[in-house]
């Protein structure tokens, strides 16, 4: 058995800990979840904590690394929509060894709990998510997005004409949209050090114990990675009054 049948998890953890260097100069004086979107006076993460109450999440842990104390202390100044702990790993960990770490400090450990990156700004209903998780008796899901691919696109025939110019198509591809929900017992799939992709991912599709969901149409999904990351998200969220 994966979890309790047809339960909505009320806890989640922040994976927040990532030098961001691809962010700098943004980076330089606090972690990446710290980033502010450009016209909300509000950082990526104050975003996500929002969003996680908003379905439903009552109780949220952060690991934290780079430049802790400044997401820590901006934690202590705001007004949080729900509980949240930090925790903070004294050596690293990996991204797999990370997540066990962080998911100890969960209230529920016999609940499933939602996860997600520290520098993904998305919309969409998790509840929704966590529904096929458990029709499908997953070990773990993955959220799963179809980026726009950056640069335009060349289109040609069979005799080699080029017939069409497309700016930015969608990526004919799925990618890991950096969200998840796990079962209860997932933390104990984990490493205690390195990458849970390389690892446990892989052995639970083996299995047929991984899920991925494919984010709904119309739903908002991007990841915060660069400056230019930054300038868009602020832009489409303006045109859509996110």
């Amino acid at each position: 058995m994966t979890g309790a049948p047809h339960s909505r998890p009320t806890q989640a953890v922040v994976l927040a800990g990532g030098q961001g260097s691809r962010l700098r100069p943004y980076t330089d004086d606090r972690p990446k979840p710290m980033v502010e979107i450009p016209g909300t006076g509000t950082p990526i993460i104050g975003h996500q904590l929002n969003w996680l109450a908003e379905e439903g999440v009552t109780d949220v842990v952060i690991s934290c690394g780079h430049l802790a104390e400044v997401l820590q202390d901006w934690l202590d100044q705001a007004q949080l929509p729900l509980r949240v702990t930090t925790v903070v790993e004294t050596e690293p960990l990996g991204r797999g060894g990370g997540l066990k770490y962080a998911a100890g400090s969960l209230p529920h450990p016999d609940e499933p709990w939602y996860a997600t990156n520290g520098d993904i700004w998305t919309r969409f209903p998790l509840r929704e998510m966590a529904a096929f998780h458990d029709e499908r008796d997953a070990a773990a899901t993955l959220a799963l997005a179809r980026p726009r691919i950056p640069w335009g696109a060349v289109e040609t025939d069979a005799f080699g004409h080029v017939v069409d110019f497309i700016e930015a198509p969608p990526s004919p591809y799925l990618i890991n949209a950096g969200v998840y929900v796990f079962a209860a017992t997932f933390a104990e799939l984990l490493p205690a050090r390195g990458d849970h992709e390389r690892t446990t991912f892989p052995r639970l599709a083996r299995e047929r114990r991984l899920a991925g969901y494919p984010l709904p149409q119309g739903a908002y999904w991007r990841a915060i990675d660069t400056a230019k990351d930054l300038t868009e998200a602020a832009e489409e969220m303006a045109a859509h009054g996110r």
